[in-house]
């Protein structure tokens, strides 16, 4: 029992030895050994990695597996594995080799890579942080030699807090500048660019890295912007494929800075410790306007801008300073850093001189009414519109000559456009600046034409408002006045041609209605005046029976009347014939009769010619005129009418003798 225990102790004890010396080590396939040496060598002479078998750490790594050590002379580190995820970037920092020359900030790239660290360390691999960068994938990798960070942690051996400072240092960097993860050019970086920036309605994808270089050469003391270099693909030597092969980018002549070329759509694995980028909008000239470049960078160039022009050099593209041709309507990748695109207009703007209205393009933010002084001592505000119009192949000259749009309308324009126009206002009256408004304006467009030519701009119109007084002054309310008197009187009028028209329209309106009215009623009225017609027509031959009824009754009685004439005449004479024979007798039988009987002779014979003259001459029995009587008796009364009778009856002498012959009879 005792031996048993006692053999039981000697192995656990040979165990344990074996353990703590290290004579058998097994690395797990998912890790790493690295191996530090403690005795049976010289100590190092310099660096940390022993690359002659020296104390301390050995430039190889044990991979997975038993191995076999001398006891208590070598510590096996046991680590993990390197691994870098997919889409993110690893960054090296190397404790050994040589050291950084002046001007550079990151170890040189060797071509042996880093998992081998005693072929870097020969190859003149340099110590502290690397050009190099890990991209996805695992990697065995010495940590005694070199300290790897990822976005997730640091793989390496601690050393020193010192050194941690400095390890924390660097991934702190890191993470500021987004260097764990490619540069993406049209992605999430571009949505964040568009949110700063100041065109909100750009595709936020239009973006744009502006690279800037933390190694090699620095740039000459007048340059701001590093030259283009290495683009040329055939060129293997120097293609740095947009400043991923930090190796090329150097052999081309690459510096320092900011860079002239820029980075455009697509994703880029960067070592952001040797270049960070900016994010910049694309450059959009929009139709309807050119883009004047101004460029800080480049060769001095010849210029371009002809004999006489004196304001200034145009030059070719590329060159330094402000370019002959415009950039025409289109999306540039243009780097701002480089230089500027001056916007100029090539439709018609308008400059409105007025503050209550500014236009977008925000030219007349500045530009107040012109005040002018009348012939008649007014002093009325005038407000102003000019539409000009700039010719693209002379924006370059504007440019060179104002520096931009805005300070030539502020400088320039404004000036000379209010002068002119208080120049206009001294020889017009108020009433004639409102009434020769026309006239001054077409006078102003042709005049200040030549004036704008000067500027290398085309005057396309100039327009002219109302002018009116300032709010609360004097002289205000006296043009307000004046301007109320003539709009009351142009409202009188208006009303006037108003009423005008009403009476018109009234009397179109009664027209429409008695139309309409006729219209309804419009079968009555033609059977109305077909009935006209025909009571016309039957009164028409009417009077034509009446008229030819006339003419016979005419001829009738002409006819008769001839005849009665005729028939009078006959009986006229015979009458008269026999009056006078009758008389005659009459007078004889007087003289032979004498005394009673002669008398009632005669009354006989008087009574029936009277009775003869009543049927015959149609005689009224009663006299139209009654003779006046005194009641006497019938006698005398009928003496009376025989006397009328015979009066009438006889000619002038016999009635004569009648009347003397009937005096003389005795009367009752």
């Amino acid at each position: 029992m005792t031996l048993l225990i006692a053999m039981a102790v000697v192995v656990v004890v040979l165990v344990v030895l074996i353990f703590l010396s290290n004579v058998i080590n097994y690395i797990p396939n998912d890790r790493v050994g690295v191996v530090e040496r403690l005795w049976g060598a010289s100590s190092l002479a310099r660096g940390l990695i022993a690359l002659n078998g020296e104390v301390g750490f050995q430039p190889h790594v044990l991979r997975g597996g038993l191995h076999y050590f001398f006891p208590f002379q070598y510590r096996v580190h046991k680590v993990d594995l390197v691994t870098i995820p997919q889409g993110e970037i690893g960054y090296i920092f190397a404790r050994d080799g040589h050291e950084l020359v002046d001007g550079q900030t990151l170890g040189a790239i060797v071509d042996t890579g880093i998992e081998d660290a005693a072929a870097f360390l020969k190859a003149g691999g340099q110590k502290g942080p690397q050009r190099t960068i890990l991209r996805e994938g695992t990697h065995a990798i010495n940590v005694a030699q070199f300290v790897i960070i990822t976005s997730a942690r640091v793989h390496g051996l601690l050393l020193s807090n010192e050194e941690k400072d400095t390890i924390d240092q660097m991934g702190k960097v890191l993470r500021d500048r987004n260097g764990f993860v490619p540069v993406v050019i049209g992605g999430l970086a571009s949505t964040v660019a568009a949110e700063k920036s100041d065109r909100p309605d750009d595709d936020p994808r239009d973006v744009l890295g502006v690279v800037t270089i933390h190694d090699g050469p620095v740039l000459p003391p007048d340059e701001i912007v590093a030259p283009r270099v290495g683009e040329d693909p055939a060129n293997k030597a120097t293609f740095h494929n947009n400043f991923q092969n930090i190796n090329a980018f150097l052999r081309a002549g690459g510096r320092r800075g900011r860079q002239h070329q820029v980075l455009v759509e697509g994703t880029y694995y960067l070592n952001r410790l040797f270049a960070t980028v900016e994010f910049a909008r694309k450059t959009v000239v929009p139709v309807g306007s050119v883009g004047v470049v101004v460029s800080y960078f480049g060769k001095a160039g010849d210029d371009r801008s002809g004999d006489n022009y004196s304001h200034g050099e145009l030059v070719d593209t590329g060159c330094r300073g402000v370019w002959k041709e415009p950039l025409l309507p289109g999306k540039y990748a243009f780097n701002t850093f480089a230089g500027k695109i001056q916007l100029v207009p090539t439709t018609n703007f308008i400059l409105k001189w007025s503050p209550e209205v500014t236009n977008a393009h925000k030219y007349d933010e500045n530009l107040a009414e012109v005040a002018l002084i009348t012939k008649d001592a007014f002093e009325p505000l005038m407000p102003l519109s000019v539409v000009v119009h700039i010719d693209y192949r002379k924006a370059p000259l504007v440019v060179q000559r104002f520096g931009d749009i805005k300070r030539l309308v502020d400088q320039t324009l404004d000036p000379m456009v209010s002068a002119y126009f208080k120049n206009i206002g001294q020889t017009k009256t108020l009433i004639e600046l409102l009434q020769e408004r026309s006239a001054i304006q077409e006078r102003a467009s042709t005049d200040m034409k030549e004036r704008f030519a000067a500027y290398n701009l085309d005057l396309q119109e100039v327009l002219i408002g109302t002018p009116h007084g300032s709010a609360g002054a004097t002289s205000g309310q006296r043009i307000d006045t004046i301007l109320n008197q003539l709009r009351d009187r142009q409202v009188a009028k208006e009303q006037m041609e108003t009423f005008d028209q009403q009476q018109q329209a009234a009397i179109k309106e009664r027209t429409l209605r008695e139309a309409q009215a006729r219209n309804q009623i419009q079968a009555e009225l033609t059977k109305s005046e077909i009935n006209v017609k025909i009571k016309t027509n039957e009164g028409d031959a009417a009077i034509a029976a009446a008229g030819k009824e006339a003419q016979v009754i005419n001829i009738n009685a002409d006819a008769e009347r001839k005849r009665q004439i005729a028939v009078g005449e006959g009986k006229a004479a015979a009458t008269e014939a026999v009056g006078k024979a009758e008389a005659n007798a009459i007078r004889a039988k007087a003289e032979a009769l004498t005394g009673e009987g002669a008398r009632m002779q005669l009354i006989n014979d008087l009574g029936k010619q009277f009775a003869d003259a009543l049927r015959e001459g149609k005689i009224a029995i009663v006299p139209k005129i009654a003779l006046g009587t005194d009641g006497g008796n019938a006698l005398s009364s009928l003496a009376q009418l025989a006397n009328a009778f015979m009066a009438e009856k006889l000619d002038g002498g016999d009635a004569e003798n009648w009347h003397s012959w009937l005096n003389e009879q005795p009367r009752e």
